[in-house]
């Protein structure tokens, strides 16, 4: 089922040696400050898909979801709502909106350590893939702005006439992102035992568990105690900067450039790291982590 949905972005990959690994990173408040989804809200606003009281419960699901996180129950209510709202959309006049305002509003919000990660793991070799419970329309473009290789996202049925249907085709959600890994390791000879995942939510604790590098974000409680249960570290992101103020190659997001950025910026890349689990892990035993794999 994986290959209908992990679409791989305009960043082609480089040839990689057997066997391959890849970083897996959720989007929302791993690798951006908030939820991509919600995110544009006023921005369908403006350009009619919304009325305003659709603005201002968006808004509030949005402080709701940045102060508690989401559990299973208000992210199925938060699925539910959206695939309501979503109901008669065009799809292309959705791309247009997001493609349009897709710097304006996701560039500023960009985790610089989340950034900095991507970096490192080009620089060694490994894919980047994207795994959100976000539609695929925000999820691809947000995607191929940070240079990752794929992107898992969910899909909504699109009628003939062009627009949702309101229906879901396929959910990235919870279990369904551990099997879109597994998936894709088996099609694309992934060892998972040596590859990396990154989530804020305990929802995604199934992707974590699938791989051998598990790596806790700016984590919701449930996941912060599984996370100090299995000893997985614990990374804090707190700084979201807009890319074009970083290194060059992240305004232009292409594999080869990445990689020689990364090996300039290495040292830099690697500052904002701060190691919560229980042992305190420092950033240069984390890179060295990386660099025996």
């Amino acid at each position: 089922m994986v290959g209908a949905y992990a679409r791989p972005v305009e960043n082609h990959s480089v040839p990689h040696s057997t066997p391959r690994t890849a970083a897996f990173f959720d989007l929302d408040k791993t690798v951006i400050a908030k939820s991509s989804t919600l995110t544009f809200s006023k921005s369908f606003y403006q350009g009619g898909l919304i009325n305003r009281r659709a603005v201002l419960r968006t808004a509030y699901a949005q402080f709701v979801y940045l102060v508690g996180g989401a559990d299973h129950d208000q992210m199925e209510r938060l699925r539910a709502y959206l695939s309501s709202l979503c109901r008669g959309w065009d799809v292309a006049q959705v791309r247009e909106i997001v493609a349009e305002t897709l710097h304006d509003l996701i560039d500023p919000i960009i985790y610089d350590e989340a950034a900095s990660l991507i970096e490192e793991h080009h620089a060694a070799g490994r894919d980047v893939v994207i795994v959100s419970t976000s539609g695929a329309e925000v999820v691809e473009p947000i995607g191929e702005l940070l240079g990752a290789d794929r992107v898992v996202a969910t899909r909504m049925v699109v009628g003939a006439d062009g627009r949702f249907t309101g229906e879901i085709e396929y959910y990235a959600y919870g279990p369904t992102k551990a099997e879109a890994v597994r998936e894709l390791a088996a099609s694309e000879g992934y060892d998972l035992g040596r590859c990396y995942a990154y989530s804020d939510s305990a929802t995604d604790v199934p992707m974590l568990e699938s791989v051998g590098h598990p790596f806790a974000v700016n984590p919701d409680r449930a996941l912060r105690r599984e996370a100090l249960a299995r000893d997985w570290p614990v990374l804090s992101f707190n700084r979201p900067v807009p890319l074009k103020q970083r290194l060059p190659a992240l305004s232009m997001p292409s594999r080869p450039v990445l990689a020689v950025a990364a090996a300039v910026g290495a040292a830099a890349a690697t500052a904002g790291l701060v190691w919560y689990t229980s042992r305190r892990r420092t950033a240069r035993e984390r890179l060295a982590r990386i660099a025996r794999i």
